[in-house]
């Protein structure tokens, strides 16, 4: 397993037994998931580069896993992903100059299966 493999990972159990503990909460997190990131007048592929974005800038390592397995999956491209993480270098500045590099990391990670 590869590192934002294993941040997913990671997360799996703790996630499950929050969820568990609070059904309605997270069901309508969810749904706000799925109606944000769905195919609209953005494409879901876009999106998914925006959230990408947005966890190098809040530095999360398990919205960075996630949002890069979508972004591959949904089929962005490198050059989109790193002009995207480019962005996000010029918003986030020094800390995003180590964040960006792992999101890249870790949408390479994905991108590199044939399964994602």
């Amino acid at each position: 397993m590869s590192g934002s493999t294993e941040v997913i990972e990671d997360l799996k159990g703790p996630t499950r037994a929050l969820r568990r503990m609070q059904p309605d909460a997270w069901k309508g997190f969810g749904a706000l998931h799925q109606a944000a990131m769905a195919d609209g007048d953005v494409p879901g592929h876009t999106k998914e580069l925006v959230a990408l974005a947005i966890a190098v800038i809040k530095e999360c390592d398990g919205c960075i896993a996630y949002h890069a397995r979508a972004a591959a999956r949904k089929g962005a491209t490198d050059a989109e992903v790193s002009e995207i993480l480019s962005v996000a270098l010029l918003m986030g500045g020094g800390p995003a100059s180590v964040w960006a590099p792992r999101a890249w990391d870790a949408y390479r990670e994905f991108a590199e299966r044939p399964s994602n």
